[in-house]
């Protein structure tokens, strides 16, 4: 059974910065390509962040320059470091695979940026 554990979020003030983790279990992490994800309040799912199993990158437009995917596959662990928060980057924030598998959501982080 997959687990996808997220953590990291928290109450931060715009311009600051959070670091989020992933640990995945019952999957085999080093060849999946994996993503954030990002649910704001009223608003639909949107794909953050993609880091392939080689570890190349993309980012949504709106986080680019400001975001930072990298993956620990000896730790089974995929992190999202954010600066510059901005008060539209308030959201749950969640990771799955690259496509999403629908039975991999977690219970995501929240991320709240706010002065």
């Amino acid at each position: 059974q997959v687990h996808l554990v997220e953590s990291g979020g928290g109450l931060v003030q715009p311009g600051g910065s959070l670091r989020l983790s992933c640990a995945a279990s019952g999957i085999i992490f080093s060849i999946k390509a994996m993503g954030w994800y990002r649910r704001a309040p009223g608003k639909q799912r949107e794909l953050v962040a993609v880091i392939s199993s080689g570890a190349r990158t993309n980012y949504a437009n709106s986080v680019k320059g400001r975001f930072t995917i990298s993956r620990d596959n000896a730790k089974n662990t995929v992190y999202l470091q954010m600066t510059s928060l901005k008060p539209e980057d308030t959201a749950i924030y969640y990771c799955n695979t690259y496509p999403v598998n629908d039975d991999y959501w977690g219970q995501g982080t929240q991320v709240t940026v706010s002065s």
